[in-house]
């Protein structure tokens, strides 16, 4: 767009403008994007601060310029980065990696697995041996003491 105003020079680039502005429906501005010397600063150094040395703590500032602190250290940034690395190396890869294997490989100490491993061959022994899963008398019927019919009475049994 720049290079048409160019092109047209002087007085037809407002006629550019205007055209370009109706077929946007809206107001356009036509800025430019490129370096102007007006945009950079100069500092006059004198011959004198030149020639003093840098002071450790300007080397150390002008080292770390944009230097954000992960929250272990807001002194010196070496610290700093070693202590998050240290940090992240001991709760991901000890805790979250080998306490997940250690978790995983638990012996089962409630004997959850025992008890369904047995349920299953006491199942094929019976259906070995033609009986059924479980027996209707799986409790001694003289050791039960059930009520009578009178004591029940009108009492709703769900079984």
């Amino acid at each position: 767009m720049s290079g048409l105003m160019r092109l047209n020079g002087g007085q037809g680039s407002l006629l550019v403008r205007a055209l370009f502005q109706q077929a946007a429906g809206r107001n356009a501005r036509l800025i430019s994007s490129s370096q102007k010397n007006r945009d950079a600063a100069t500092i006059d150094v004198s011959k004198k601060a030149a020639a003093k040395p840098a002071e450790p703590a300007a080397k150390a500032a002008a080292s770390s310029k944009n230097w954000v602190s992960y929250g272990f250290d807001t002194k010196n940034e070496a610290d700093d980065k070693n202590a998050m690395h240290a940090s992240f190396f001991f709760s991901v890869t000890l805790c979250l990696v080998f306490g997940t294997f250690y978790w995983a490989y638990l012996p089962d100490t409630q004997l959850q697995d025992w008890s369904q491993r047995e349920a299953y061959l006491e199942l094929r022994r019976r259906e070995a041996a033609g009986l059924e899963p479980i027996s209707k008398d799986y409790i001694d019927p003289a050791l039960m003491v059930l009520p009578s019919d009178e004591e029940l009475g009108d009492t709703e049994i769900v079984i």
